[in-house]
């Protein structure tokens, strides 16, 4: 599978892959540092797939919140993968920042239905990722 588009139609992509995306994977978000290089780290990621919207829950002051902050409102590139033995999907796209009480709320209410309830945290933001390009073999 690899699927490349402003806005690619993850609806379209079937069964298999939404239900991949909503099982309970660890997966990993990859942003890029101010020197070129990769910084990978484990996530919980939710998948909107109408929308084509990855989120990830994290503390303002994380290195990768920090990351995609700086990249302003252009957002960052960004790659978030998921595997579970041959099956495997990565999505890429543009990261930026959400904080907003809403934007929280809903990125916690979506990570509840695919993990469990989140610690509370004051500090919580969302990285957005505006999904453009989906990699895998699901």
């Amino acid at each position: 599978m690899l699927v490349g588009a402003t806005r690619p139609d993850l609806a379209g992509l079937g069964e298999g892959f939404d239900a991949f995306w909503h099982e309970r994977h660890l997966c990993t978000l990859t942003t890029v540092r101010s020197d070129g290089t990769p910084h990978v780290v484990p996530v919980g990621v939710t998948l909107d797939a109408g929308t084509a919207i990855a989120r990830v829950i994290t503390s303002r002051g994380s290195y990768k919140a920090r990351l995609v902050a700086a990249a302003g409102p252009a957002g960052a590139p960004a790659a978030v993968c998921q595997v579970d033995g041959r099956r495997w999907s990565t999505l890429e796209g543009r990261a930026v920042l959400r904080d907003t009480p809403e934007e929280v709320a809903d990125a916690e209410r979506r990570y509840t239905l695919r993990y469990r309830a989140p610690r509370v945290n004051p500090d919580r933001v969302v990285i957005e990722i505006q999904v453009t390009r989906v990699l895998g073999n699901v």
